[in-house]
């Protein structure tokens, strides 16, 4: 595309309402520019409070704490892993089809869930912690991925940050959900990548970030190893993609010079969501990569997606309703402007600028 067109997409896209195929999994985006300049007058939610202390006491999560089904916490001193004392998923469950007809499918699916303690200090976030400690983080999603992958064909990282997004402990901590089945969300880009190299003799997501790197519009920061951008199709307002430029198919198979990468783009992304509304910024994460499934998965990128629901303020949220629910999701915010937003916001945690 010559610049000519390109500043012609730009101009057009910033003003008039169209739509953008998410090529990940097939579908379509709605997007309405010149709906930014609506008055507000929604719901809007109180602020939370960030006068946490390094130790809580009626936190399950703090070590040497007794959690819910009795069980004492070590006095760990970086992360700790254990399994949830209450699993969407269940180990011994024995696999089977109960369907009564095609119209009335049902089978029983095993797995295991497990909790992340990413810091035994129950005051910081992610965005707050020292890249050493992120790379700490990392390598348990490293070891745990790997572990669980020799026994299940998806292993679903994650992370719900904030009230908001219904977490129901402020400790930083991150789940890992593994199951005998893939789920839809990662099933959709496992067809789209799949079909792609089919087509097209290439990876997708390498193409994509090649084609982002020229383009520039929506990187918000690069470093040598990795690139955090805002995706062409986002839904979310800030919503973000954190992408490897060489490829990589799963988590255990970055080396030393990826994890470190890793953490200090994790750290950079993360202190600029907090400091564009000076709130710790609420969100849900994963990582996508190749499932276990014995497979070629040579199609397949790792790659990791942030889904952040704050949209005008720290106390404005953006809703899926309507529309969205019934046709197909719509944003006004074009993930452009998003990422310039981004980009401007310091790499200086709000809270150290402050003292």
């Amino acid at each position: 595309m010559s610049k000519r067109q390109r500043i012609a997409l730009k101009f057009k896209t910033s003003e008039v309402p169209h739509r953008r195929l998410n090529p990940l999994t097939g579908e379509w985006l709605l997007l309405s520019p010149q709906r930014t300049g609506r008055p507000w007058e929604g719901k809007k939610e109180k602020a939370g409070s960030s006068n946490k202390k390094p130790y809580e006491e009626t936190c399950y999560l703090c070590p040497g704490n007794t959690r819910a089904n009795g069980d004492v916490n070590p006095d760990y001193k970086n992360t700790f892993v254990f399994t949830n004392d209450f699993p969407a998923l269940k180990t011994d469950t024995i696999e089977s089809d109960h369907s009564l007809s095609n119209l009335f499918k049902t089978e029983t699916v095993s797995g295991t869930c497990r909790v992340i303690c990413f810091s035994r200090r129950h005051d910081l976030t992610l965005a707050e912690m020292e890249c050493s400690d992120i790379e700490s983080v990392i390598a348990i999603w490293q070891e745990q991925s790997k572990e669980l992958g020799s026994r299940y064909q998806w292993v679903q990282i994650f992370e719900n940050k904030g009230e908001i997004m219904g977490c129901s402990n402020a400790h930083p901590h991150g789940q890992i959900w593994a199951s005998s089945y893939l789920p839809e969300e990662p099933g959709k880009e496992d067809n789209q990548q799949a079909g792609y190299l089919k087509n097209r003799g290439s990876v997708l997501l390498m193409d994509y970030l090649e084609a982002e790197l020229d383009y520039q519009d929506r990187i918000i920061v690069e470093n040598d190893t990795w690139v955090c951008l805002i995706p062409f199709w986002a839904i979310w307002p800030f919503e973000t993609m954190l992408l490897p430029k060489q490829q990589v198919l799963r988590l255990e198979d970055l080396d030393m010079k990826q994890k470190t990468g890793l953490s200090e783009i994790i750290k950079s992304m993360l202190v600029r969501y907090d400091n564009i509304f000076n709130t710790s910024f609420p969100y849900s994460m994963g990582w996508h990569g190749a499932p276990y499934n014995q497979r070629d998965n040579r199609h397949w990128q790792l790659h990791a997606h942030y889904y952040p629901p704050l949209l005008r303020s720290a106390t404005v949220k953006k809703f899926m309703v309507g529309y969205e629910m019934l046709g197909n999701p719509q944003r006004d915010i074009t993930p452009e402007s998003a990422a310039e937003m981004m980009r401007k916001q310091s790499d200086t945690h709000y809270k150290v600028s402050r003292k």
